[in-house]
């Protein structure tokens, strides 16, 4: 009888153990995700004069992303933060203007230049 109850205890523990897990990797997916749209936004609105662009992605009094975009010589670099709950992410990339451009991304005039 002891053998039953230890055995069902053990297998309770390891699926509890194993939701949990999921769970935290769904947590950080979605951390993940909401970083990738800061990222794609900043590198989409571009600005023409500044040097430099922060912006908090918002919807629903909820924060989704934090980004700050910083022109580099001939490029960017873009820091964005995502947040699900309790978890964030960050993403750091940077692009060179050629290669935003040869991806579609419409980059202000006076940086082509550069």
């Amino acid at each position: 009888m002891k053998l039953i109850y230890l055995s069902s205890l053990l297998v309770l523990f390891a699926l509890s153990n194993l939701f949990a897990q999921e769970r935290l990797e769904n947590d950080i997916d979605m951390a993940y995700q909401n970083a990738k749209k800061g990222i794609y936004w900043a590198i989409s609105n571009i600005p023409e004069k500044k040097s430099k662009l922060e912006n908090d992605l918002i919807s629903e009094d909820r924060l989704y992303a934090s980004v700050r975009l910083y022109k580099e010589v001939k490029g960017v670099k873009v820091v964005s933060k995502g947040f699900f709950q309790t978890n964030e992410v960050e993403i750091k990339v940077y692009k060179s203007y050629d290669s935003l451009i040869s991806e579609g991304y419409n980059v202000p005039t006076n940086e082509k230049e550069e």
